[in-house]
């Protein structure tokens, strides 16, 4: 199974009414299944602010969190994601690998 379905089987439980995880490692230069990007539209959101939502994610992850190097989060409860309809762009990698 790849980090990717790793992720998005993780993230299942927080019952996501639209759930995708993208693998952009190649966007960067640390090798592969090192950076992600996760949308989740989910109820569980609702009345909490991006920090607790992050930490909701994070929390769900648990130990996967430690196995991948980035992961870029956009949350949004169902109503905001009918606004919005689509996450930003991910920026590209400005490098910084030199570890």
């Amino acid at each position: 199974m790849s980090m990717q379905q790793k992720i998005e089987q993780s993230l299942a439980a927080l019952a996501p009414q639209h759930l995708s995880v993208l693998d952009e490692s190649h966007m960067h230069s640390r090798g592969q299944e090192t950076h992600y990007k996760a949308v989740l539209v989910s109820e569980q959101f609702a009345g909490l602010n991006m920090v607790k939502r992050h930490q909701k994610v994070y929390a769900t992850l648990g130990e996967l969190m430690g196995q991948f190097h980035a992961l870029a989060l956009h949350t949004y409860t169902p109503e905001e994601w009918q606004k919005v309809g689509a996450a930003p762009a991910s920026p590209t990698c400005a490098g910084g690998s030199k570890h």
